[in-house]
């Protein structure tokens, strides 16, 4: 059963990726250069690069120009095709300065003091994050030094009014060159386990250290994006909202200016759909008890339909509008029929 769950759940977050980037390549193409960048973000810390299966090196001899060559990291992170070695140089995990002596020693066996250098000339061995959803800009980060997750956000140029307050970052690739204490991050990705974690954008926002890891090269980073609430009725602007952090009631309707003063606050109308099914639910919302504070707040869902009616014209919270709108309705009509006032009979 876990297994199956697991499963269902790698498609949905599939389907999403999918969907993004259909929803973006449907959008009219205009010409642009490449994703945004921040400064020096690939580069700063690159003298620590630790190499791994894929990246090409150009090792050079001075005075041997039959032992320099181009040779890459090969998958078992090796250098295996150095001209005249016959053992493997380790190289996955090494900085190039670390594989650049060792060169030097194997060589020493054939020359007397070899001088040689070595140079990263292609860094394939991580693949890019990628970042999309609720995001200003879609973007694929290459990965050439550890990168956390704030400045993924900062790359993509930050979250969009439709950020439903959560980020969830997929594994995708186990890390290649941990460091002590994340050797359980470098094991292989199960399977039957979706290495899935979510972190709070509002987290993130005040700077707690746990909501801001390390990104791995390969993770799919999406920020989820908010489903709409309805608002419809006696409210001062009708309409739809983004449902997030566990938004209520009260607070939608604060968000849409508030209720008008003939609002019928005592009896507000929640449709909610039935998942499956094309049956509504229905629920009475006594909002006047919630400002009161006599009875706990309504939590919204997706697609949740608001409606706020109008209390009747002779109810308590209406009757003095109702008489005001009487009088001055009556003393107008009389203004314009004969020119003049006259006394006005209201009927009780």
């Amino acid at each position: 059963m876990k297994t199956k769950t697991s499963f269902l759940l790698v498609i949905a977050f599939v389907c999403a990726l999918a969907g993004s980037v259909y929803a973006q390549e449907s959008q009219p193409q205009q010409p642009s250069g490449p994703p945004p960048e921040t400064p020096g973000m690939d580069i700063q810390g690159i003298r620590n690069y630790l190499l791994g299966p894929g990246d090409v090196l150009d090792v050079r001899v001075f005075g041997q120009p039959d032992l320099s060559s181009t040779v890459p990291v090969d998958g078992d992170g090796n250098l295996s095709s150095l001209p005249f070695l016959e053992t493997p140089i380790r190289a996955k995990c090494r900085t190039d300065k670390e594989v650049q002596k060792d060169i030097a020693i194997a060589y020493s066996k054939f020359i007397n003091n070899p001088q040689v250098s070595v140079r990263v000339t292609e860094r394939n061995s991580r693949q890019p994050a990628t970042v999309f959803g609720a995001v200003r800009q879609a973007t694929r980060v290459e990965m050439k030094r550890k990168v956390r997750l704030n400045e993924l956000m900062a790359v993509s140029g930050g979250f969009t009014e439709r950020a439903a307050g959560t980020i969830q970052i997929l594994h995708t690739e186990p890390l290649m060159c941990p460091e002590p204490g994340e050797e359980a991050e470098a094991a292989p990705v199960d399977g039957t386990r979706i290495p899935l974690s979510i972190v709070k954008i509002a987290d993130l926002r005040t700077g707690k250290r746990e909501a801001n890891p390390v990104i791995r090269p390969g993770d799919y980073v999406l920020v989820t994006e908010a489903e709409p609430v309805y608002i419809t009725g006696a409210v001062m602007q009708p309409g739809g909202l983004y449902l997030r952090d566990n938004l209520t009631l009260s607070r939608a309707l604060a968000m849409v200016g508030g209720a008008r003063k003939e609002a019928k606050l005592s009896d507000v109308m929640v449709y909610r759909m039935v998942p499956g099914s094309t049956e509504q639910k229905q629920f009475h919302v006594d909002v006047a008890s919630i400002k009161k504070n006599q009875k706990p707040d309504f939590v919204l869902e997706p697609y949740d339909t608001i409606e706020v009616s109008e209390s009747g014209i002779f109810s308590g919270a209406r009757i003095g509008q109702t008489l005001f709108n009487a009088f001055t309705g009556g003393v107008t009509n009389a203004v314009s029929s004969s020119g003049s006032y006259l006394p006005m009979r209201i009927i009780y």
